[in-house]
């Protein structure tokens, strides 16, 4: 079933992106959607906007975070002696010892 013969598409407007790098990007977006104000450009992968003369600046990388920077956020330092409190006990049991 080719969908031309049986049902109608939905209706459309292009939305057009600029990045810094001077690239055009042109989406067909949903009429009823809105539109995002910020798209990633696929040339370059810089941030595109909707202002041609105000393109948003290029995006700052975040820095590399360890196994340990990710859960310093989760936990407290509090939590962490009490998880090893734990972990240390169930070895010591494991071995026998007190």
């Amino acid at each position: 079933m080719r969908p031309t013969e049986r049902s109608e598409p939905a209706p459309r407007v292009p939305v057009t992106y600029w990045c810094g790098n001077g690239h055009t990007t042109e989406l067909l977006l949903a009429a009823e959607a809105p539109a995002p104000e910020a798209w990633d450009c696929p040339r370059c992968g810089q941030p595109a906007g909707r202002d041609r003369e105000n393109p948003p600046g290029p995006a700052r990388p975040e820095p590399y975070k360890t196994h340990l920077a990710y859960v310093k956020e989760r936990r407290s330092p509090e939590d962490g002696e009490a998880i090893l409190a734990e972990a240390l006990a169930a070895v010591r049991a494991r071995r026998g010892e007190r």
